[in-house]
């Protein structure tokens, strides 16, 4: 190890696809490895899609919680994962332990206390509310062992309880949007995305994305849908991975006479293209990733003035904030955007434009002078 590079440990729970796995493998290939030397450890090994791509951007992956078995398949968790744990962090003397789940964050505060424990930097990618009891005893412990707490946006920082941080410590926030350099585009991917859905080359089609969490609202967009079809019976609606709340949306949109709602695979990226216009309905305050893709791929956004969003894009620059739960705004909104192809295209620019500051770049270099604050002597 050169005296100026530090080895930095990234500890998750899983590595399966989306979430904080996801934020990890695409900053991974953007560290700077001349200052860092960077290695991930992660639970569960039943969740280890990604370990290939962090392997294949130089990164050492350690699983902690058990290997596959002899058919193929993965064990349970080993419940003796902090014992491993433990003899990580001896064998590598990490400098920094950035951890970026509860668990796992809890058991690295324990285990790295001394004169020459790592330094400790923790995410917070949702809100923080009060953990399970023995994690909450945990963190009640150890929360301000942390050297610092970086958050996946503005309202999930101000969730953070000023009472688990050092005294006159912020938090800082990082926001990071998925990477799709190799996501298709264009009008080719267009015309591909809209044969796939069945949806006529010419009608302007509405997309949101998600339904799977309490709060994101797919029942406001579809009462919003029924009524602009009344005055725009071209426009179309997807509804892109809804998962286990399908049947539910189903029988609201039959109830509201929509036949022609498409309900699509979980494929964000890969459907996108088709679209128009898209709509988050979310309330929650973590970073939205649909938000985030749509805006990289210039797609104008009608959003609730709520969560993270409003941090996201601005009212009326790359796109339309509308009051959460208010089927006629956001009927509204989306009458304006389906009438004028030119604030759509305008809309849409700018969104790409902003998206671009949320890269995993621009991420991944927020994230080291973050480390390297708090390693400065």
């Amino acid at each position: 190890m050169s005296p100026r590079r530090t080895r930095v440990l990234w500890l998750v729970g899983g590595l399966g696809p989306g979430g904080a796995a996801q934020s990890l493998a695409d900053r991974a290939r953007h560290a700077d490895t001349e200052r860092f030397e960077i290695e991930v450890a992660y639970l569960l090994p039943r969740r280890d899609a990604l370990a290939p791509a962090l392997e294949r951007a130089g990164l050492r992956v350690h699983c902690l919680g058990g290997a596959g078995g002899t058919d193929g398949t993965a064990r349970r968790t080993d419940p003796r994962w902090p014992w491993q744990l433990r003899r990580l962090l001896a064998e590598r003397r990490y400098g920094l332990v950035h951890t970026l789940t509860p668990v796992p964050a809890a058991a690295a505060r324990l285990l790295t206390l001394g004169r020459n424990a790592p330094r400790l930097v923790h995410t917070e990618q949702r809100p923080w509310r009060p953990r399970r009891l023995a994690t909450g005893w945990a963190d009640a412990l150890t929360y301000r062992r942390n050297d610092a707490v970086i958050a996946g946006s503005h309202a999930v920082g101000r969730t953070v309880p000023a009472g688990r941080r050092r005294a006159g410590d912020r938090v800082t926030v990082v926001l990071q949007g998925p990477e799709l350099a190799d996501a298709p585009a264009g009008p080719p991917a267009r015309a591909a995305a809209r044969a796939e859905l069945g949806l006529p080359a010419g009608a302007v089609v509405i997309g949101a994305a998600g339904g799977r969490r309490p709060g994101e609202d797919h029942a406001t967009l579809l009462a919003a849908y029924a009524g602009l079809r009344r005055t725009d019976p071209d426009t179309r609606l997807v509804l892109i991975g809804t998962g286990p709340p399908e049947p539910r949306l189903r029988a609201r949109a039959a109830a509201l006479g929509l036949t022609d709602v498409v309900f699509a695979g979980p494929d964000v990226p890969a459907l996108l293209p088709a679209l128009d216009v898209f709509v988050l309905g979310s309330r929650r305050d973590a970073p939205p990733a649909a938000l985030l893709a749509a805006m990289a791929c210039g797609l104008p956004s009608v959003a609730v003035r709520a969560g993270a969003a409003p941090e996201l894009l601005d009212d009326g620059a790359q796109g339309l904030l509308v009051p959460p739960g208010d089927a006629g705004a956001l009927g509204g909104a989306l009458a304006e955007l389906v009438a004028d192809t030119a604030l759509r295209e305008r809309l849409g620019t700018a969104a790409r434009e902003r998206a671009a500051g949320f890269g995993a770049a621009a991420a991944q270099r927020a994230v080291e002078a973050v480390y390297r604050r708090v390693l400065r002597p």
